[in-house]
């Protein structure tokens, strides 16, 4: 019941901007009834300039691990988004995974008095902090992918992280016909990830008790330390058949170890969320399992739909006391952008050089380079 009412809330949502879109593109010389001043309000706010930000409104993705492939996608739809709305977007992010880096990054861009920013939070307590620190400021905070729920962002948009995890373990199952070893990696303290794991695991042993979960070990996003940690395990359990990643970047490292374990061939069925173009690479050779894609795009022009009417509150007209409380009038808890399994049969899609040139592009760079109103 809970899931069906986040979802409506994310419904609603994407509702609310097509409807006013629609209305607005109508004849603006239209007036309301000169007799009903209320009437002629809500006219008012229903032109499309409603939708269009200022030219000096700028929001901000804020990322660790820059370089990682996953975050392209997404700040596209943030892009796109923003162009569609008239704002400045920009994007940010830390080289490495460390939560207090990426809190340095985040204050960077609060010191330019940003409008919004778009966060992925390496650990939902790093940000509480931070995250009321932008509050304070006036500054809108939505977070994807992972979330500080603590905390007072106004939106989380995400796949449905239990049923990437729920999706991983049902596929592994039928591959190896309810019975074999598995293993499962982690990265501590990143909550869409430990949904993950923990929904796998949860899955195996309520629904194929003879699938044995023999290890979980941790990878910190690190291919080489996934590669060892996968070639131990094995040692220990020789029946081991396969392994799941919450990430893509890990994946390989097990892919890696799988390959070797079988002489060239795949010995283990390796199964991770996300992907990149290792990934892909191994998909195609036959020599991965298969990877659970969320819709990275529609992640991103979301948030930024979020970011955009958690600042704009003026042209909402919610049925509630927040307002008369002081709160931001824009509370979506938890909306959900979709996701797709990716195979060898349709790998194809996934490779960021056939996404450049689908959206026009010439490379990532240009693809993570900044829009900026003119």
């Amino acid at each position: 019941m809970r899931k069906k009412f986040r979802k409506l809330i994310c419904l609603l949502a994407t509702c609310t901007l097509l409807a006013v879109s629609v209305v607005g593109c109508g004849d603006e010389n239209v007036k309301a009834d000169t007799g009903d001043s209320q009437n002629a309000k809500s006219a008012e706010k229903t032109q499309a300039s409603d939708l269009k930000g200022k030219s000096d409104e700028a929001y901000y993705m804020c990322v660790p691990i820059s370089g990682v492939e996953y975050w392209f996608p997404v700040f596209q739809g943030m892009k796109d988004a923003a162009k569609a709305l008239g704002v400045n977007c920009y994007y940010m992010g830390t080289p490495e995974y460390d939560a207090a880096k990426q809190v340095e990054v985040f204050d960077q861009i609060l010191a330019m008095e940003p409008t919004g920013i778009l966060v992925h939070p390496i650990t939902a307590e790093s940000f509480v902090d931070p995250i009321q620190r932008a509050a304070d400021e006036g500054v809108q905070i939505v977070t994807f992918a992972a979330d500080s729920p603590d905390s007072v962002r106004t939106a989380y948009v995400t796949s449905d992280n239990t049923k990437e995890g729920n999706t991983a373990a049902e596929n592994i199952a039928k591959e190896l016909n309810g019975k074999g070893e598995v293993m499962v990696m982690r990265n501590p303290g990143q909550t869409n990830h430990e949904t993950r794991c923990d929904s796998f695991v949860a899955y195996m042993e309520e629904n194929y008790p003879d699938i044995k979960v023999v290890a979980e070990e941790i990878s910190g996003q690190d291919a080489d330390k996934t590669y060892q940690s996968v070639m131990t395990v094995a040692q220990a359990h020789p029946d081991l058949t396969a392994v799941f990643t919450p990430e893509a970047t890990s994946a390989v490292g097990a892919a890696q170890a799988g390959i070797e374990l079988g002489g060239g061939e795949q010995k283990l069925l390796v199964s991770c969320c996300d992907t990149s173009e290792q990934v892909l690479d191994l998909l195609k050779e036959d020599q991965f399992f298969a990877a659970i894609a969320p819709d990275q795009y529609l992640q991103g022009y979301i948030a930024m739909l979020n970011l955009f009417f958690s600042a704009h509150n003026e042209i909402l007209n919610p049925m509630n006391s927040r307002a008369d409380d002081g709160e931001n009038l824009w509370q979506v808890p938890y909306c959900d952008n979709g996701l797709s399994i990716v195979t060898k049969e349709n790998a194809d899609s996934f490779y960021m050089s056939n996404y450049c040139e689908k959206v026009g592009v010439a490379d990532t760079d240009e693809m993570l380079s900044a829009y900026e109103v003119k």
